[in-house]
């Protein structure tokens, strides 16, 4: 069986778990294809299971699994490089919340040994599509993101759903989530959480000036409508963290449902409930503990 690794190793956290899988393939005779600047991370050790290759799109074609190591940054680094690629990903989390990187990286060894075994379930995520008026298409594992840049003003966005107007929203700014980023951003603008599977998109002020301004959560179905006119200071439009420069104004696209999906690897010991609960401290008594 052969893994693609994807990781930043820039990242000092990836370097200790990178090495105990390279450990671990050496045992088990498995090979882990890599690209070749993350040779830098076991500089004089040897490891009959390391493949370098020339990039990560060559490790990704040659592999059976993918193994993104990191956080959820990392994460939608690897979901961007598969977009037109239907591989099973394995998100081990180096980092520190990681929702999508469901498994943390003290449990590595056990998830390698579920993987060779083929005893994992496939968590099916799909993207959003943002297109904009000349036909230029954006694609969001998380979510589009619509902002205020170097301002103290709000900005002024509008959204439209199936051809009815929604509101004029002044706010910091305007998130249009997936169900897989309505624990990103979202969350942390008051937004609800949404089960992955479910065939919806989350629309989310920022800080609206309107307090009654409360998200809203549409069918990915039809079409979202968003709208910017041309105000006093710049606004940002940013697919999963990748600003797109807004050259002219009105700048409009319209969000729906992608065709594309990634495939997240869920073992026999996860599910998403208790990532929620472990990741958000649910059910925990901070003063004690437990």
């Amino acid at each position: 069986m052969t893994f693609a690794v994807i990781a930043n190793p820039e990242k000092y956290s990836v370097k200790d778990p990178f090495i105990q899988l390279l450990q671990w393939s050496d045992d088990h005779g498995v090979q882990i294809l890599f690209n070749a600047d993350l040779q830098e991370l076991y500089s004089g050790q040897q490891h009959a299971a390391a493949q370098p290759v020339a990039n990560e799109k060559k490790a990704i074609d040659q592999a059976d699994i993918i193994i993104a190591l990191g956080g959820d940054g990392t994460m939608l680094y690897t979901a961007r490089l598969m977009k037109n690629i239907q591989k099973p990903i394995l998100g081990i989390n180096s980092g520190r919340l990681g929702f999508m990187a469901y498994t943390q990286k003290e449990n590595l060894e056990q998830a390698m040994q579920f993987l060779i075994e083929d005893n994992y379930r496939i968590d099916k995520r799909y993207l959003l599509e943002a297109e904009d008026d000349d036909g230029h298409i954006y694609h969001a594992l998380n979510e589009f993101l619509f902002a205020k840049k170097d301002s103290t003003s709000m900005v002024n966005v509008q959204a439209e759903y199936d051809d009815m107007f929604i509101n004029n929203y002044w706010s910091d700014g305007l998130i249009v989530a997936s169900p897989t980023g309505s624990t990103a951003y979202n969350l942390s603008s008051d937004g609800p959480i949404v089960m992955p599977d479910s065939n919806v998109m989350v629309l989310t002020p920022i800080n609206p000036h309107t307090l009654t301004t409360r998200p809203l959560v549409l069918s990915s179905n039809k079409a979202l409508k968003v709208r910017v006119e041309q105000q006093d200071h710049e606004v940002l439009f940013s697919y999963d963290g990748q600003i797109k420069q807004i050259d002219s104004y009105p700048f409009e696209v319209k969000i729906k449902r992608s065709n594309f999906t990634v495939d997240l690897i869920e073992l026999p010991t996860q599910n998403y409930f208790d990532t929620l609960r472990r990741k958000l401290m649910w059910g925990m008594d901070s003063r004690n503990g437990s």
